[in-house]
């Protein structure tokens, strides 16, 4: 008898250990008895029968991620890989379907993703597939509730985070990209050159036109300092001709004055002799004279015939 006591409590000792087990936060425990199911534990410290009930499992209550890699093709005939990630958890409520209705979620899941996306794609364009992304994401989520809610799961978002097409057709995007680019760049360094040439025109427009101007008030200055000139010489009992002469040589010593102090001129004033400027004041008074008299032996003439 006093050896069988001992034995007896350890043993009511283990009973007690494995009667009672620990369910984390956010986990459901599923019982079983003999094989059957029993009930649903939650968090906290449960009891069960020793060696009659067992935990056949746990599920997490949490959101989980599933991420699925889908390659389809395009209407346009382009080969693309999608990355389509999955948010899920487990609805309370439904701990039983869930862990009894499928073994493998992940894999059921990933046939409706798989599916979903191939029907979808195959009606887009390339460039329509990198737009309408969110569409495709919308149409994964809506197919995975009325498939997966039967089976205990809540589908809280699908996203599409990638999509990468076939390298050929991105580095040949990338060149028509570039080409735009570069015919952009053109455009604007060809208005730019544009611009400025109409720009540098208008510049020397208005310097020629300034220049003009400039040209015609030294020219109607000069011609004011000679009408003056000619009055004084008159004055003094020089007639026009003899004085129009008189300025010319006058002007002509001074250019050649001016020719003079400039030491770096290649200038040469023909005829340069000394007795120059006497024959050219000579031959100004006699083109003078002949031409006045030509003149009023013009205008006798035609007094004549109207006459």
């Amino acid at each position: 008898m006093s050896f069988s006591l001992p034995i007896i409590l350890f043993l009511g000792i283990v009973v007690l250990i494995f009667s009672f087990f620990t369910v984390k936060q956010q986990t459901a425990a599923i019982i079983e008895r003999f094989g059957k199911f029993q009930s649903i534990r939650h968090s906290g410290l449960q009891l069960k029968i020793p060696l009659i009930d067992t935990v056949a499992g746990r599920l997490s209550l949490k959101i989980q991620q599933l991420d699925v890699l889908v390659e389809t093709k395009t209407l346009d005939d382009v080969f693309v890989r999608l990355k389509v990630s999955v948010q899920y958890k487990v609805i309370k409520d439904k701990v039983y379907d869930a862990f009894y209705k499928l073994d493998y979620p992940h894999d059921q899941i990933t046939s409706y993703v798989f599916d979903v996306v191939r029907a979808e794609v195959p009606k887009m364009k390339l460039d329509d597939v990198f737009v309408k992304k969110d569409d495709i994401a919308l149409a994964v989520k809506a197919e995975l509730n009325d498939a997966m809610l039967d089976y205990g799961f809540d589908i809280i978002k699908t996203l599409v985070t990638d999509i990468d097409p076939d390298p050929q057709v991105k580095a040949a995007m990338n060149r028509i990209n570039a080409a735009d680019r570069e015919k952009t760049a053109a455009q604007y360094e060809g208005d730019a050159q544009r611009i400025l040439i109409v720009e540098k025109a208008k510049a020397e427009a208005e310097s020629k036109r300034l220049q003009g101007q400039g040209i015609a008030d030294q020219r109607r200055e000069i011609a004011r300092g000679l009408e003056e000139s000619v009055d004084v010489l008159n004055r003094v009992g020089i007639n026009s001709q003899e004085a129009s002469a008189l300025i010319v040589v006058t002007q002509h010593y001074d250019t050649l004055q001016a020719i003079g102090g400039e030491t770096n001129s290649n200038l040469i004033l023909l005829p340069n002799s000394p007795q120059a400027g006497s024959n050219m004041l000579n031959d100004m008074v006699a083109s003078f004279t002949a031409s006045n008299q030509i003149g009023e032996a013009m205008k006798e003439s035609k007094k004549k015939k109207d006459s």
